[in-house]
């Protein structure tokens, strides 16, 4: 075991930075959107999207809402960027255990999935993250595949997550066809003050072997609220470095200057 774990009777590390669903602390804002995800999903809409600032959980709701869908329903995941945007048809049908006859016709071969598994009574779900890394031409290509439907529902239905920088995306004019077919939109935001300490406690009490014991005290608590501005992304940061300092000494460097003064 690693000396900083021994110390302080870690069975794992808290707060390393993958996101890791087995130390999810499911606050109200992100309960919401899970469960607004998965209403939206089974009533059947076709396109959906997720976004917010970097580290604020949005590829920890993607492996969340993916863990749920498996279950019941077939469900791939994309990691953008993809290099060559000529193959993300054959990304998706791969996602989906599909490996089409004729590699330069993945469309027909997807459809025929997608029908069958429709005609058994199964949603197929995409789950696209980092979305905004896509570009131009990868949304459009998103468009395509959410047109695959019946008459009456949609056979492949998308959920885009990714950064601010994708509803900029979506504002341009050539993408008009693809904004118009989000039905629902939803933003992760920060933390409160109270929230990073209920976060950064949570993880410990997961990650202790036997009774948890409190690592940080209210102040240490209240500096890397405010040193982090409640993204969860660097309150790991924080707390991760305050494990592996002594002392806490480097609160001095963290510490506001109204409070230093």
């Amino acid at each position: 075991m690693m000396p900083v774990l021994k110390h302080f009777g870690l069975a794992a590390y808290p707060f390393a930075l993958t996101p890791n669903p087995a130390l999810y602390l499911p606050w109200d804002e992100h309960k919401s959107i899970l469960a607004s995800l998965q209403f939206a999903l089974q009533r059947g809409d076709g396109l959906l999207k997720v976004v917010g600032e970097v580290g604020t959980g949005k590829t920890l709701l993607c492996r969340l809402l993916l863990q749920e869908l498996v279950k019941t329903d077939n469900a791939g995941y994309l990691n953008a960027p993809i290099e060559d945007l000529r193959v993300l048809p054959m990304a998706v049908c791969r996602e989906f255990g599909i490996e089409p006859k004729d590699a330069a016709d993945p469309y027909s071969a997807l459809t025929d999935f997608l029908l069958a598994e429709h005609a058994k009574g199964k949603r197929n779900v995409l789950l696209v993250d980092e979305a905004q890394a896509l570009g131009s031409a990868g949304l459009e290509i998103v468009r395509l595949l959410s047109n695959l439907e019946t008459d009456t529902k949609k056979l492949l239905q998308i959920v885009l997550f990714g950064q601010v920088e994708l509803n900029k995306l979506l504002q341009q004019h050539s993408l008009r066809q693809v904004a118009q077919r989000i039905n629902f939109s939803f933003e992760t935001k920060s933390l409160s003050s109270d929230l990073v300490a209920q976060y950064v406690e949570h993880r410990v009490a997961l990650s202790t072997e036997g009774k948890a014991a409190p690592l940080f005290d209210q102040a240490a608590l209240a500096v890397i609220a405010e040193a982090s501005g409640g993204i969860p992304r660097i309150v790991n940061l924080l707390a991760d470095l305050g494990l592996r300092r002594s002392r806490w000494s480097w609160l001095a460097f963290w510490r506001p200057r109204s409070a230093a003064a």
